[in-house]
């Protein structure tokens, strides 16, 4: 992986382990997944660490959370992340801001308050700029 793909992986990766113990419990995934506005069952939690983690922990490691996060397919991948990208992006910006997520999620169904919207971003806004760019918007997605 190249190394500003692994800090900002990191970043993520801190963001989930809520209580800072250096791994990410099953309980963990699903809180954060519910932020994003995808909901997972806690056995869906269980099911996807288990896959995961390689010492038998019950636990995702920072190295068993990036085999998680890794985006793999190459170049339709990426196209097809720019399309949704560009959807969601929708102010000519370059960017997601917390009001075009807003619009976005309500055009989907899925509507969230300006706010929760400003949380959603706050998880994968690496930079802290307030809004997605491309890179934190595609790790935000290999999730």
């Amino acid at each position: 992986m190249r190394n500003n793909v692994v800090g900002e992986y990191e970043e993520v990766f801190r963001s989930f382990d809520e209580d800072s113990d250096g791994k990410i419990s099953p309980a963990e995934l699903r809180s954060c997944m519910r932020i994003i506005g995808d909901e997972m069952a806690l056995e869906e939690a269980e099911a996807l660490v288990k896959s995961l983690d390689s010492d038998g922990d019950g636990l995702l490691e920072m190295e068993e959370f990036f085999k998680l996060v890794e985006v793999e397919g190459g170049e339709e991948e990426e196209k097809e992340l720019r399309e949704a990208f560009a959807m969601y992006e929708m102010d000519g910006e370059g960017c997601i801001t917390p009001k075009s997520l807003k619009r976005m999620l309500s055009r989907l169904g899925a509507s969230r308050d300006l706010y929760t919207c400003e949380f959603m971003i706050q998880r994968f806004d690496i930079n802290g700029d307030g809004v997605l760019c491309f890179e934190e918007f595609k790790t935000m997605m290999a999730i």
